[in-house]
């Protein structure tokens, strides 16, 4: 089985070819392609960590779709001072299908 922990987003995820993933935001309309740094390949039981082999490695991915997360209510509350804070958050999210590690 060959698979690839690639760097998405500040974040690492573990991919193979096939796979959906949803990550931080990439800009691209659906349909188009990038390419994501290799930072472990592993094809079957070889294993390649070293930079300069890595260099070599592409990892192609496909968006699907750019969506939201679901929504985060953050709410802060001080007991007897009459201070209440109320705040919401979605993230900007994006949907790829990995095609191809090289």
């Amino acid at each position: 089985m060959v698979y690839a922990i690639v760097r998405a987003g500040g974040r690492q995820e573990k991919v193979s070819v096939g796979d959906l993933v949803t990550l931080d935001r990439v800009t691209g309309q659906a349909g188009s392609t990038f390419e994501l740094p290799a930072l472990l390949l592993v094809d079957g039981a070889k294993i390649t960590s070293a930079a300069e082999d890595l260099a070599k490695v592409s990892v192609t991915a496909e968006i699907v779709e750019n969506l939201r997360g679901p929504k985060i209510v953050i709410q802060k509350f001080k007991n007897k001072t009459g201070y209440k804070k109320r705040q919401g958050h979605r993230s900007e999210l994006t949907r790829v299908k990995i095609t191809g590690i090289a």
